[in-house]
């Protein structure tokens, strides 16, 4: 299963570590991250049984008593609730783990997230591997950041070239003119990478996935 929208970076809020100390605000208790884990799940397709479904239910009483409420503070007193939930996270996050995009994986550290895969020597290699690998040897280049951007609908109807939060390029009238701004900054960007001498990088530009457009 392929995504129509995603993005590099994290999908869920970042969350204390076990045995690390409370961030209220800031971080997601460990079992206020299970529950955004599975809940993520379901956003993106995962069909529950009836049996977690229930869990769910339960554990969203006891985690979210109040709305709006501040993060970082709910925890699941009985032990055994908490177990249930912390194990139906992690068959969640296997299953999320299996929507990632080629080229790409999702982990999960104190959060999900969404990474390019760094084996340049892979059928598909993201651009935003080729993009990290230059950097980590010195160089950042200007059409990096255009060359992996995603095309994506406005509002207003125009399309624009971009990341998840930010537009590189745009507006255009159609999503095919914003997807030739992305290609030629790839092309602009295999020479930015050839003149700084990394060809290897730059001959990994015939595994690079197709420049996605996410749907409205």
């Amino acid at each position: 299963m392929g995504l129509e929208r995603w993005h590099v970076g994290p999908w869920t809020a970042r969350g204390s570590v076990l045995g690390e100390p409370f961030e209220a605000g800031v971080k997601r208790t460990p079992d206020e991250l299970n529950f955004d884990v599975v809940g993520l799940s379901r956003i993106l397709g995962r069909r529950q049984a009836t049996a977690e479904e229930m869990l769910m239910r339960r554990c969203q009483g006891l985690l979210r008593p109040t709305d709006p409420r501040v993060c970082g503070v709910q925890t699941i007193e009985d032990a055994e609730v908490a177990r249930q939930l912390a194990e139906l996270a992690e068959v969640a996050f296997g299953w999320i783990a299996e929507q990632a995009p080629e080229g790409y994986e999702f982990v999960r550290t104190d959060a999900v997230e969404l990474r390019p895969v760094m084996d340049l020597a892979a059928e598909v290699v993201a651009v935003e591997a080729v993009v990290q690998a230059a950097v980590e040897r010195g160089d950042a280049l200007p059409a990096d950041r255009l060359a992996a951007s995603q095309v994506r609908r406005s509002r207003t109807g125009d399309w624009y070239a971009g990341d998840a939060v930010c537009n590189w390029s745009g507006p255009y009238p159609t999503a095919e003119q914003a997807a030739d701004a992305v290609r030629a900054a790839r092309v602009e960007f295999v020479n930015q990478l050839a003149e700084a001498g990394h060809d290897d990088l730059a001959a990994t530009a015939t595994r690079w996935p197709e420049v996605v457009t996410q749907q409205p």
